[in-house]
């Protein structure tokens, strides 16, 4: 089969996932050097990408709010994409629509996995793992790699990788000067001064996901207390209540981002220059490790096994208990799997991670065998 000279890559629509599609997507122009390759994402996500070298072109696109409108977006974007004459389109979403869009747009050669009834829409269709019937977990870093390796790549780099703007830098340094810190903040904890830490206490899968806001603060307070560490809260507009419910917990001050208008192209900027992130299983957790930042992921519902990225850098809490992983967006019992996570055990992993021991004697996760219960959330 001939090379395709004008490539489009669907990405996917989440923070999380479009990190974890960078090995796919480095994967991909080392695949096609000469290709003229697009990217499409939906907008709020598009400032991930800005600043690939692997891309030529990126087109972002905003869904409608009502059916009628969303109807009409596809129209007009299927249009869009035929005007731009692709041999081929690749599609890291799984949805139904990002293959109807491209079979309206008349890409000849739609790549793919077959899944939410779409195989029908595919020219070359990949089946995802199955076992009696269901989805095995699978990391989502390989899952996406699989494409361009059914393409013919031989990459096995899993490395998460992203790049910041320009324009991105200035935003991220004026969002600090507003915060009242030193604009070219810059790994303070490097030089031996005091860690910079970001903090990200939300998450877009549900509630369940989210470690309490009152074991936030605690933590928040203690590492300002005994480390003397400048603690940033992160958080998407949605989010605002967890992050006000934080700060109403905490005896301590800490530097609330999104009060001064944190974009997310900014947050890229802001976290690469962090000594640490102490995150939920969500997006900044995947742009610490893009960008070799140490990070403290608090698990809860969801299955490590799909969002593993093999990261040396980052240590996982979590305690096992009977009901989970449920992948489940709100908890139906007690929410124990989030309650029974002490700052205590937080604090351990995050004050390992700045000590710089990421060497054997960490595990790459803490499994509690007997954690303290506490009152449900």
């Amino acid at each position: 089969m001939s090379v395709p000279g004008n490539i489009l890559v669907v990405q996917p629509n989440w923070v999380g996932d479009a990190v974890m599609a960078t090995p796919a997507l480095r994967a991909l122009r080392e695949l096609y050097p000469d290709s003229k390759i697009t990217y499409l994402a939906r907008r709020y996500v598009k400032p991930i990408f800005m600043g690939m070298p692997w891309c030529d072109r990126l087109i972002s696109y905003r869904t409608g709010r009502t059916r009628a409108r969303a109807g009409k977006g596809i129209v007009d974007l299927a249009a869009r994409l035929r005007a731009g004459r692709f041999d081929m389109a690749v599609l890291l979403t799984n949805s139904f629509q990002s293959a109807l869009i491209c079979k309206v747009a008349r890409i000849r050669r739609v790549v793919g996995y077959d899944r939410d009834g779409r195989g029908f829409l595919l020219t070359d269709k990949l089946l995802a793992a199955k076992e009696r019937g269901k989805f095995v977990p699978t990391p989502i870093v390989r899952y996406y790699l699989g494409i361009p390796r059914y393409l013919g790549s031989t990459s096995r780099d899993t490395r998460l990788e992203l790049f910041v703007t320009a324009g991105q830098r200035i935003a991220a340094q004026r969002l600090l000067a507003a915060a009242g810190l030193d604009p070219l903040l810059e790994r303070p904890g490097a030089n031996g001064r005091l860690p910079l830490i970001l903090l990200n206490p939300g998450a877009q899968y549900g509630e369940a996901k989210c470690w309490l806001p009152e074991h936030f603060a605690a933590l928040a307070d203690r590492l300002i207390e005994d480390l003397g560490a400048t603690v940033l809260l992160s958080g998407a507009p949605r989010e605002r209540r967890i992050l006000d419910a934080v700060k109403r917990h905490m005896k301590r001050a800490a530097v609330d981002l999104p009060a001064h208008g944190l974009t997310l192209g900014a947050l890229k900027e802001v976290v690469r220059r962090c000594d640490l992130i102490i995150t939920n299983d969500t997006g900044p957790r995947h742009i610490a490790a893009a960008f070799g930042v140490p990070v403290v992921t608090v698990f809860g519902p969801t299955d490590p096994r799909w969002t593993e990225i093999e990261f040396a850098h980052e240590r996982k809490v979590a305690v096992k208990v009977f009901c989970g992983p449920c992948q489940k967006k709100r908890c139906p019992l007690d929410h124990r799997c989030m309650t029974r996570i002490s700052p205590a055990m937080v604090f351990e992993a995050a004050t390992a991670l700045l000590r710089g021991g990421v060497a054997a004697s960490l595990q790459a996760s803490i499994d509690v065998a007997r954690p303290a219960p506490t009152a449900s959330a």
